[in-house]
C-alpha cells in the first residue's frame, strides 16, 4: 500500500510528502481539504476531530489519483471542476481558462467606480467561463448582460455555469475581432450599454517560451495568445466598438498584459476617451484599465 495505514492522516501525509517540491504547505494543505471534502461529501468544518476515520480502498486509489495528475502540471481547478470566483462556484475545465484572482479585482473595480449606481446592460467581451458576466449578474441583479465568445465550447461552459448560478445571462457566439460581426448585430444597439469589459487575449507567441507548463499543456491557447506583430488586436476593435454601443458617459473596461499598458492608454486617447486610469493588481503589476465614453 502507497500510505501507511488507510486513515486521513496518512492521506494527508501522502499529499504533503508527494506535493512538496510543486506547492507551498499552505497550499498543500488546501489542496488536501478541498479533495477530502470532495471526496467524502464534508464540509470544511466536518474535516475537525477525523484525522483517524478509516478510507476504502476506491477512496485511496482516487486520491492517488489526484496526486498522479497534480504532479503531471494538471491545474488543480480542472481535476476537481469547479473555482471559487467573487463569491461563486464555477464549474472549470479545459474549456476555458480558470479564472484568476486578478480578474476578481477588476469586477471590485467596476462595482466600486459604480459605487452603488444601478447599471442595466451590460456586454462582456470575451467571456470564457462566464465569470465576470456572471459575477455582475449577481451584483447587478436587474441589469441584461451579454456575454459573448468565439468559442462553442467556452459558452458551453459558460451556459453550464449560468445554470449552475441561477444567473440568467445572454450568450452569444462571434468574433470579437470582426467589426461587421458587432454592426450586424441586432442585439447591438448604439448608444445603448452603460458597461463594456473585456478579459481579452492579450500574451504574445514569443512569450510562450516564459510560461508555465501547466498552462500551456491543459488551458486553451485560444483564450491566451495573440500575434507577436498585433499583440492589441482584441483591444482595436473591442475600444472601437465600445465607443459606439457604450452611452455616452458610459465605461469601458479591460484586463490588460502588465507590458502593454502604455499602449492600450494610448489606443483609448486616440479614440477619444476619456479619464482613461490604469490600476495594478495586488502583485504591483497594470493590470486593469477603465476608460470613459465622453
Amino acid at each position: 500500500m502507497f500510505v501507511q495505514t488507510n486513515s486521513i492522516k496518512s492521506i494527508k501525509k501522502y499529499f504533503k510528502d508527494k506535493l512538496s517540491g510543486m506547492f507551498s504547505e499552505s497550499e498543500i494543505k488546501l489542496i488536501g481539504n478541498e479533495v477530502i471534502c470532495l471526496r467524502l461529501s464534508l464540509s470544511r468544518g466536518d474535516l475537525i476531530g477525523i484525522d483517524d476515520k478509516l478510507l476504502s480502498e476506491s477512496d485511496l486509489l482516487y486520491f492517488r489519483s489526484i496526486v498522479k495528475r497534480l504532479l503531471n502540471q494538471e491545474p488543480f481547478q480542472y481535476i476537481i471542476g469547479n473555482a471559487h470566483f467573487y463569491g461563486l462556484e464555477l464549474k472549470s475545465d479545459s474549456r476555458a481558462l480558470i479564472p484568476r484572482p486578478e480578474t476578481e479585482e477588476l469586477i471590485e473595480w467596476i462595482k466600486e467606480s459604480y459605487n452603488n449606481t444601478p447599471i442595466y446592460s451590460i456586454a462582456d467581451i470575451c467571456t470564457g467561463s462566464g465569470c465576470i458576466a456572471l459575477s455582475l449578474k449577481s451584483i447587478y441583479l436587474n441589469s441584461s448582460v451579454l456575454a459573448i465568445d468565439i468559442s462553442a465550447d467556452a459558452l458551453s461552459l459558460a451556459k453550464e455555469n449560468s445554470l449552475l448560478t441561477n444567473l440568467e445571462i445572454e450568450l452569444q457566439k462571434f468574433d470579437a475581432t470582426n467589426e461587421s460581426e458587432y454592426l450586424n448585430n441586432p442585439t447591438l444597439v448604439e448608444n445603448s450599454f452603460d458597461c463594456w469589459v473585456s478579459n481579452p487575449p492579450y500574451i504574445p507567441e514569443l512569450e510562450k517560451k516564459d510560461m508555465s507548463e501547466n498552462v500551456l499543456q491543459f488551458e486553451p491557447h485560444l483564450a491566451l495568445f495573440v500575434p507577436n506583430n498585433n499583440a492589441l488586436l482584441f483591444y482595436k476593435v473591442i475600444s472601437k466598438m465600445a465607443k459606439r454601443f457604450l452611452k455616452s458617459n458610459g465605461l469601458l473596461f479591460f484586463e490588460i498584459h502588465e507590458n502593454l499598458s502604455n499602449e492600450v492608454v494610448i489606443l483609448l486617447e486616440e479614440l477619444g476617451f476619456l479619464e482613461i486610469e490604469i490600476r495594478t493588481d495586488l502583485q504591483g503589476k497594470n493590470r486593469m484599465v477603465k476608460a470613459q465614453k465622453k
